[in-house]
């Protein structure tokens, strides 16, 4: 039966959809893996080792889906986000030690007589794997972007990086099977090709993550969105000193607004409720925003020689 409206919902939650990651990399690793210790395959076991290293990936979101949701407590006053950058950090560096690993082992079977590979399987798996990675990588990254999990992002690259290699492969593995034994070499080549985009893949993963450990600015266009919404704010005479920075995807903020000094506390409240009302709105990525109010005052006041003591 076709899956209804609840199914599909389901599946497109940052659970679900790592949890249909997990079950078919559970089944593409399994069969590569074999396939290449079977078969002698260098390729399509070093493919078997990506697609177990994405099983490894799925493991450690899920885990961190479950610590980044928690709320704010008193050890953690800003809640538990960091732990998904902390999660994509590490499956980049499991993206990085596999890349480094297939070198080791390619570079190693270079010296190794090879008989000719005879069957078709190994091909038929890297064949296989394309389009079901690059499926998962798709509906990865719209969950993770919808939510703006910056660990389930990670793991779509993850993903996708599956199914370059698997092409990669099968590339390989065709040359292979149509060459024969004189051709034995492309086996280990292309199994260096797959290292090369495991290791960009990990190299741009880890730099994004720590990059957000180091409390890095969002983009420009978020910026002037933010400072759009807060000078379009009823009530805001100016403004200065914003901070903003990306903690798991999302966007905390400080801003300090000037106000009429005229005004009273809760007056001056008010205004601070609907500049942070206004920012929300102008990404939805953006969950703390912290306001201090200052007293405008005009060029004249700001001019004026103060008064004896």
């Amino acid at each position: 039966m076709p899956a209804g409206p609840h199914t599909t919902s389901a599946v497109m939650t940052p659970r679900g959809i790592t949890w249909l990651g997990l079950v078919i990399n559970v089944g593409l690793s399994g069969a590569k893996i074999l396939g290449g210790l079977i078969f002698s395959s260098q390729a399509i076991l070093a493919d078997g080792l990506h697609s177990l290293s994405d099983l490894v990936s799925d493991v450690a979101v899920l885990a961190g889906l479950r610590v980044s949701e928690r709320p704010a407590d008193g050890s953690h006053p800003w809640g538990h986000r960091r732990v998904s950058t902390m999660v994509a950090m590490f499956v980049g560096a499991l993206l990085l030690v596999l890349g480094c690993a297939i070198v080791y082992n390619a570079i190693v079977s270079f010296r190794d007589v090879h008989a000719p590979m005879t069957s078709l399987v190994p091909l038929s798996l890297a064949l296989a794997t394309i389009p079901l990675k690059e499926i998962l990588f798709h509906l990865t990254r719209r969950v993770g972007r919808r939510v703006g999990d910056v660990s389930l992002v990670a793991n779509a690259w993850h993903h996708r990086s599956d199914a370059f290699s698997s092409v990669a492969a099968a590339a390989g593995l065709a040359v292979v099977a149509i060459g024969g034994q004189g051709w034995s070499f492309m086996d280990e080549l292309t199994a260096l090709v797959l290292s090369a985009f495991l290791i960009v893949a990990a190299g741009q993963i880890m730099w994004s993550a720590s990059s957000e450990l180091i409390d890095r600015a969002p983009s420009r266009a978020i910026i002037d969105a933010i400072e759009s919404a807060i000078r379009d704010t009823i009530g805001v005479r100016d403004h200065h000193a914003v901070r903003a920075r990306q903690i798991g995807g999302k966007v905390t903020m400080d801003v300090h607004i000037l106000v009429d000094p005229d005004l009273t506390v809760r007056q001056g409240h008010d205004i601070a409720s609907a500049v942070q009302e206004s920012v929300r709105k102008a990404d939805g990525n953006i969950v703390d925003v912290n306001v201090h109010v200052e007293p405008w005052e005009s060029r004249q006041d700001r001019n004026r020689p103060a008064g004896p003591a």
